[in-house]
């Protein structure tokens, strides 16, 4: 096991109290494992609280401050975070206007985040939720009843987030948010298995020379095993897969995300077909972001999300943004 880390007990805490030191922005509360911004509550503004395991990073936590989460509870790697976590996350950010769960389909995920709901609520804060489930590639894979909620989480938590900064009520942001993910379709690929701390070994088998279509981000199964492909194979049937469910109505956000392991270069190199894809199938590309956003640890491999946007969404998706992994116009 090559991994830069102490003890894979502390590896959670470890990564938080290195976060707490990198961005004073943020209240990083170790022991109780929530991120909190540091200016929360903001008043008249609903509050956004997400969360999922550890290993996915820079979701969710990269993405609290302002125009996008006001707080995110991480849980142990690969597992969700406890209701607790959450409940507590959201009595420290809401204002009265409040409280947006923003909650990826995994079982544990929604459970957990129900049982949260139940007892902020029993303090009088008002809570509503989206469920993201943007995942074409499978129905009813591991931990999941239904599609899972992968790329389209961030486009959900920063277009709602920024309607919550405009001091939209609640009931807009909630809609806006379902909207979102309404309207988005994601894709993934793995070019290598991922290895957690705990286990220090791939979690499942990837033979040298073959990839895994339609993976998600715990390494759960996808829709075949194939041979290499090319770059721009890979393209082809990743936008095709995404492009069945969703026929293409308006322009599309473009989100190509790494797992974590690929480089840069690489990522470019495939934007760079998906985009010749979407150009042949005649889809009008509004904005593209490139990067690691929503990981599997050490997995290498990408994902391609789309989510279609009317004027309104574009604008709040350009609206400013400053969390430690997305930031522009502030």
């Amino acid at each position: 096991m090559r991994m830069l880390i102490n003890v894979p007990e502390t590896v959670v805490a470890d990564g938080l109290r290195g976060m707490a030191a990198a961005h004073p922005e943020l209240n990083v509360d170790v022991e109780n494992r929530v991120i909190v911004r540091r200016d929360a509550p903001v008043a008249g503004q609903v509050a956004l609280v997400s969360g999922g395991g550890s290993g996915h990073e820079p979701l969710h936590g990269g993405f609290v401050g302002p125009g996008m989460l006001s707080a995110a509870c991480p849980g142990e790697v690969f597992t969700s975070p406890v209701p607790d976590q959450m409940a507590r996350a959201a009595a420290a950010v809401d204002s009265g206007a409040g409280v947006l769960f923003v909650v990826k389909n995994y079982t544990g995920d929604v459970l957990n985040f129900d049982m949260a709901a139940e007892l902020a609520e029993d303090e009088g804060i008002q809570v509503a939720k989206v469920l993201v489930n943007d995942d074409v590639a499978v129905t009813d894979s591991l931990y999941t009843a239904g599609r899972r909620g992968t790329g389209a989480t961030l486009f959900v938590e920063k277009i709602a987030g920024a309607a919550a900064a405009e001091g939209q009520p609640l009931e807009r942001v909630e809609a806006v948010g379902r909207q979102v993910n309404e309207n988005s379709r994601s894709f993934g690929v793995a070019l290598s298995a991922v290895t957690t701390p705990a286990k220090g070994s791939p979690t499942f088998d990837l033979p040298s020379g073959e990839l895994e279509l339609g993976i998600g981000i715990h390494g759960e199964p996808g829709r075949e095993r194939r041979a290499m492909m090319t770059s721009g194979e890979i393209a082809d049937f990743a936008v095709h897969a995404i492009l069945e469910d969703m026929p293409p109505r308006n322009p599309v956000l473009v989100l190509v995300n790494g797992m974590g392991a690929t480089p840069l270069l690489e990522l470019y190199g495939f934007n760079a077909e998906v985009q010749r894809v979407l150009g042949e199938r005649g889809v009008t590309v509004a904005r593209t972001l490139v990067g690691n956003y929503v990981t599997s640890l050490d997995m290498a491999g990408a994902s391609v999300t789309l989510c279609q946007v009317d004027e309104e969404l574009l604008r709040l998706w350009d609206a400013p943004v400053k969390t430690p992994a997305l930031r522009w116009g502030m």
